[in-house]
């Protein structure tokens, strides 16, 4: 090999490094630069937190609230409208369908209104919170879902919009003001297995939400339609956090659901306090079971029990969703259930 190949030989080993040294600086700064723009989301979300930039509707936090003052908070969740539950595939313990999910709907509307007025009457209250706790919907992620719902997930979400937004209409009526948060659950999604990324967005349920919203323009309803898994509001200062219930992972055992929601209400606990918010009690849904507590309250199903509760041996529960009176002094002081089925009006 002559001279002048040995150096181009050279040469060429030489550029070859120098471009793997250049492509893994390149690299290292794309990494660099990506890790700035995480630490700066975090920040920018401490900073919203800590300046009081997500701000609840004034009448929610008062500066001065009245001697008497209290909020009625209540739960709508786990409808899925437009499943159908056939009694004889349920020991003929339960039924649902359309005409039932609009009866039930609006039984709960009623009897929210009468179990604040005339069971608990003599409180003034500020307003009404409703916490509505996904799974609006039972979708379309199933195989025995999709043959047997009511209608597509497009023409449902149309239909219940204005049904959702009717009840919804009756209690800022009755109450005058109403705030309405609004989470995902699992089964709306239109992907067929569970998302962190785009979670909301992808969800019929948060296209209800929205929907409604657009319904009820009115400067005496406010909504708070977050497009993460949780949503935190303040009711006197009392923080309570609105979650589906997804998350939570075991309880089949002996001890039940009740250890992993704890170590799952243990965990936002910690997560909450980092960014500067805390809130003393953690609403979900998605287990179809009431459970109330003045720090967590586990909601109830407005479709009842089902085949697959049947199916899998789970506990037997009425229809009925969550209730709470929230006071400036103790946060919740009264709590029940609402309880939304009728078998003479639904006829089954």
């Amino acid at each position: 090999m002559s001279l002048n190949d040995e150096l181009l030989t050279e040469q060429a080993v030489d550029v070859a490094r120098l471009r793997r040294e250049r492509d893994a600086a390149i690299h290292a700064a794309e990494q660099t630069r990506l890790q700035l723009d995480q630490a700066l989301r975090a920040l920018n979300v401490v900073e919203r937190v800590s300046q009081g930039d997500i701000d609840p509707p004034q009448w929610l936090a008062p500066s001065k609230p009245a001697a008497k003052a209290a909020t009625l908070v209540v739960m709508l969740s786990d409808t899925h409208f437009d499943e159908v539950v056939l009694p004889e595939e349920v020991d003929g313990l339960n039924a649902y369908n359309r005409d039932i999910a609009e009866l039930r709907l609006a039984a709960w509307a009623r009897n929210v209104v009468k179990l604040s007025r005339h069971y608990l009457a003599g409180v003034k209250y500020d307003g009404c919170v409703v916490l509505l706790g996904g799974d609006l919907f039972s979708g379309d992620i199933h195989e025995e879902l999709t043959e047997t719902n009511e209608d597509t997930m497009i023409s449902s979400c149309w239909y219940w919009s204005e049904r959702v937004a009717a009840a919804l209409h009756v209690l800022s009526t009755e109450f005058k003001r109403l705030h309405v948060a609004s989470v995902v659950g699992n089964h709306g999604r239109t992907t067929r297995k569970p998302r962190a990324k785009l979670r909301a967005r992808t969800n019929f349920d948060w296209l209800l939400a929205k929907v409604v919203e657009r319904h009820l323009a009115d400067k005496r309803i406010t909504f708070d339609i977050p497009d993460g898994a949780d949503a935190l509001v303040n009711v006197y200062n009392h923080g309570h956090l609105l979650t589906h219930g997804d998350q939570v992972t075991g309880g089949g055992g002996i001890g039940g659901i009740y250890p992993p929601i704890m170590r799952l209400r243990a965990r936002k606990a910690q997560r909450y306090l980092a960014t500067g918010a805390s809130f003393q009690t953690l609403w979900m849904g998605h287990w179809h079971q009431y459970l109330p507590s003045p720090a967590l309250v586990v909601n109830g199903s407005l479709k009842g029990w089902d085949e697959y509760a049947a199916v899998n041996n789970f506990a037997f529960e009425v229809p009925q969703q969550a209730l709470a009176i929230v006071t400036p002094e103790h946060n919740i002081t009264i709590q029940s259930p609402v309880f939304c089925v009728d078998r003479k009006r639904e006829a089954w």
